[in-house]
């Protein structure tokens, strides 16, 4: 079809939006064009919250048809953590037929140029933020979020990633110039002189394996990332999730369409119950990148067997704070309890153990024993969950069975210091809502080691008693080089103590949060100046997002003449 945006139009409409991001980069400093609240929402084409809302109510019973090739029958199946049955279908692919109509594109979308490829990604990203209420509203119904969460977390925050992530592919693939004059000095002969041309040349297909909870905040970096780079992208959901990832697939596809490239550059891989294709998917020789957000046990299994591609994954793990020390013990309470709390602590950054002397920790008020620490944080949590209306703004929705299971479980693995209740949501009847449980373990029995060294995933956390701060420097030290962590905290007001907290997670490659009792929490990270993650650590193999994420998505081929 005849382009409909030239790239003059994408450029001068994007152009400045890219160049603020870059700024963003290099100073670290907050910015986002993304609104975060709901009311700025409903101008200039953008669907306002009852748009939004119409918007996904009708995408309920409907097929999604995305114009792809081989689509050989049709898919579906999501319920909602609410209750709801979403009866959305999709394409499910021959892949023997989609995978050579993708890579058909990529040459033109290769020699369009980095530019070209980032203005055409935030044409993409402006028309998913402009319908950020109806993506929210989708997030919501897949992930189990609250809705405040999955507008914000789902959208401005994961449009913000994608953006972040071309930005950091755009500078990678311009620090090498197009064109270059060689000439080497001969003495009194003439000078050798070549004329040499640079080109970012892409892996080829990227295969983005979505996760159930965050699906477009996680899916987001290495979509972009590797469309940018020049390569094409074909998005597998995780099948409790799908429909976001398949609305933005839809949007791309529009995009790249009307400026005159080829649409099947971005693709679905739907699948039917039960089939599991990803692991096909992952060692068809066609995939030469992939980006996976999940359990360890399948990121190993990616990392060891899909061997012709280059590898990103966002896996488990253990993470810590250490508590020793606070000069605002309600602030560090409060901070902590709503750390514990948000989103039922399925987030891959929730805190899961906190290390606490057994002899107590000093605050502003007085010395507090451990057994007085752990209930106070029990009361913290019981009084911020204490409004069931609110409880559910906080909260939302238990997303899969095994977390409900892994909750009840945790009761029986030592003394209960804060028990789960069940939450009814008015709205939604059927929606499984839990307080977090906290459970007090002993950090020197061998049994209790066994329970608070693996990752729990969901509302539970364990109040670990140390003998000493160096013990639970320790122990973190050795928590983050056996299993990983996304993320640190700790609270001291001791510069010695601090200091050996920093020096582990620097020597163990963890990113570290000190002594947070404000508005900002252990488990957010803000794209253009946060890493989310550090690739360091067992946790996960790459940051969002640096110039690793990006750098080794595409190879810079040279071609040189004489002069």
């Amino acid at each position: 079809m005849a382009a409909e945006l030239t790239a003059h139009q994408l450029i001068e409409q994007h152009r400045p939006t890219l160049d603020q991001a870059l700024e963003a980069i290099r100073t670290r400093a907050y910015w986002s064009p993304h609104p975060e609240h709901p009311k700025a929402y409903g101008e200039n084409g953008s669907l306002d919250m009852a748009a939004g809302k119409a918007a996904f109510d009708a995408l309920l019973g409907s097929r999604l048809d995305l114009g792809q090739p081989g689509t050989d029958d049709w898919v579906g199946g999501e319920v909602s953590p609410y209750g709801i049955e979403l009866d959305v279908t999709y394409p499910h692919a021959d892949v023997d037929t989609l995978l050579p109509a993708m890579r058909a594109g990529q040459r033109a979308w290769r020699d369009a140029g980095a530019e070209m490829r980032a203005v055409v990604c935030l044409e993409i990203l402006k028309r998913i933020s402009d319908r950020t209420h109806e993506f929210a509203h989708a997030v919501m119904h897949t992930s189990g979020q609250a809705f405040m969460m999955a507008f914000q977390a789902g959208g401005p925050h994961a449009q913000d990633r994608g953006l972040e992530a071309v930005a950091y592919a755009y500078v990678e693939q311009v620090r090498t110039p197009d064109n270059a004059e060689w000439t080497k000095p001969q003495g009194k002969r003439d000078p050798i002189a070549l004329t040499k041309r640079f080109t970012p040349v892409p892996r080829g297909i990227a295969l983005v394996i979505g996760c159930n909870t965050f699906p477009t905040w996680n899916g987001y970096p290495g979509l972009f990332a590797s469309l940018a780079t020049g390569n094409a992208v074909l998005v597998k959901p995780h099948p409790r999730a799908v429909l976001p990832l398949a609305l933005t697939v839809q949007v791309a596809r529009e995009v790249l369409a009307e400026a005159g490239f080829d649409p099947n550059l971005v693709a679905l891989a739907a699948e039917r119950a039960g089939e599991g294709i990803a692991k096909t998917l992952a060692t068809r020789p066609e995939i030469r990148i992939i980006d996976y957000t999940g359990s360890t046990a399948f990121g190993d299994w990616l990392e060891a067997n899909a061997r012709q591609a280059q590898v990103y994954t966002e896996k488990a793990g253990v993470n810590t704070v250490l508590v020793e020390s606070t000069d605002n013990y309600k602030g560090m309470l409060s901070n902590l309890a709503f750390s514990l709390s948000l989103y039922s602590g399925q987030m891959c950054t929730t805190p899961q153990n906190l290390l606490i002397p057994r002899d107590g920790i000093r605050t502003e008020e007085g010395p507090r024993s451990y057994d007085e620490v752990v209930a106070d944080l029990a009361k913290s949590v019981g009084g911020l969950l204490g409004d069931d209306a609110r409880a559910n703004g906080l909260l939302g929705a238990i997303v899969n069975p095994d977390v409900k299971a892994r909750l009840e479980a945790a009761a029986g693995l030592g003394e209960v210091a804060l028990a789960s209740r069940e939450i009814a949501n008015p709205e939604f009847p059927d929606a499984v809502v839990r307080t977090p449980v906290i459970v007090k373990l002993d950090g020197a029995k061998p049994d209790d080691q066994a329970a608070f060294m693996n990752e729990c995933f969901g509302p539970v956390s364990f109040a670990v008693a140390v003998d000493s701060a160096a013990d639970a420097v320790a122990l973190l030290r050795r928590t983050i080089s056996n299993k990983g962590a996304m993320t640190v905290g700790a609270y001291t007001t001791s510069e010695e103590v601090e200091e050996a907290v920093q020096e582990a997670c620097l020597e163990e490659c963890a990113q570290l949060s000190l002594n947070l009792t404000g508005g900002v929490y252990v488990n957010q990270t803000a794209a253009f100046s946060d890493f989310h993650g550090s690739g360091g650590n067992p946790a996960a193999n790459a940051a969002l997002c640096d110039g690793a994420f990006v750098a080794n998505r595409f190879r810079v081929v040279e071609v040189r003449r004489e002069a």
